[in-house]
């Protein structure tokens, strides 16, 4: 039987992995990708003007408050989201956002807010996939759901290897990829990399999101390894297969980094910045130039690591707090 603090860091970590995972495409999708969001914010409110229950400008909301970051606004987006599904009960990506803002709140309050929520996050996933089997966001977070909790709040690998085998029915590729992702929980690296690159996903934007991140969760995972050379030919395929998505370049630039090439890593971490900038991202950009003997730049990174929306996770925030103070002391 899991201890206490094992149960706690299963479902903090399955939290994290919740608030990664991003809902189905909606209406205000692309205007979303392309980071116009005071747009979206325009658009939603007139939509939700002359219909206060439109299920794609609701969903959009919630998106647009986690964006944001302040968690001083995820009750909202919990109250956004359940009127959504109050309204649109047979919607699939309502019952979907409820799990993602939840997820986010669970991660955000700590483990005892992680305990209080899994049962709702797990419910509001398999409710989404009831009312769609094709909403392959949504079983992707399920998916993490049954690798992360433990068996007595319904998770385990016996229902993640279930939800594979009928994820087939539906379709091959996502079973597949549910099946790198498990391959990856059990720390069978080849498999989960040879099975996620097989997999054909270019009919399909849903798969092909899907794929990119199972694809940087295995490279990471080879990172955290130490299996170099393995991590790097899994981000290299990501550069190369998903050009305008950030996470290739951010994981190639954090390999290198982690291998002492801060000068080589500084241009990955640019291109993601120039695709989609993160706190993360500048945070690596700042240990870099830290590392090769630039203040200047290492200050300046740090200082927009630190201000950036969605904030630092707590352990780096805390680090890039402390070499922000050394950096200027000295």
């Amino acid at each position: 039987m899991k201890s206490k603090y094992q149960f706690a860091a299963a479902v903090a970590l399955f939290a994290s992995s919740t608030y990664l995972t991003t809902a189905q495409a909606h209406e205000y999708d692309a205007l979303i990708k392309a980071k116009k969001y005071a747009e979206v914010e325009k658009a939603v409110a007139a939509k939700l003007g002359t219909d206060a229950n439109n299920p794609d400008a609701l969903i959009a909301k919630t998106e647009l408050i986690l964006i944001e970051g302040k968690e001083s606004r995820l009750d909202e987006a919990v109250k956004i989201a359940e009127q959504c599904i109050a309204a649109n009960p047979k919607n699939s990506e309502c019952h979907e956002a409820l799990g993602n803002v939840l997820g986010t709140k669970a991660m955000r309050g700590g483990v005892m807010s992680a305990i209080t929520y899994i049962g709702k996050i797990r419910d509001s996933f398999k409710k989404a996939i009831e009312l769609d089997p094709n909403n392959f966001s949504a079983r992707a977070s399920l998916m993490q759901f049954y690798l992360q909790a433990p068996g007595f709040v319904g998770g385990g690998t016996d229902k993640a290897k279930d939800l594979i085998i009928e994820t087939i029915k539906f379709s091959p590729a996502a079973g597949a990829l549910l099946q790198a992702s498990l391959d990856l929980h059990e720390d069978n690296f080849d498999r989960a990399s040879s099975t996620a690159l097989a997999v054909n996903t270019a009919n399909s934007e849903a798969l092909a999101k899907h794929q990119r991140n199972v694809l940087s969760s295995i490279g990471h995972a080879l990172t955290n390894n130490k299996k170099m050379v393995e991590a790097e030919r899994i981000f290299r395929e990501l550069c190369n297969r998903f050009p305008d998505s950030a996470m290739g370049f951010y994981g190639m630039g954090k390999v290198l980094l982690e291998q002492g090439k801060a000068k080589e890593a500084i241009p990955h971490f640019e291109k993601s910045v120039l695709i989609e900038a993160s706190a993360n991202a500048f945070y690596r950009i700042g240990k870099a130039w830290q590392n090769l003997g630039d203040k200047v730049k290492a200050v300046t990174a740090f200082e927009r690591a630190l201000s950036f929306k969605p904030e630092l996770a707590k352990k780096p925030k805390a680090d890039a707090e402390d070499q922000l103070k050394a950096l200027k002391g000295s």
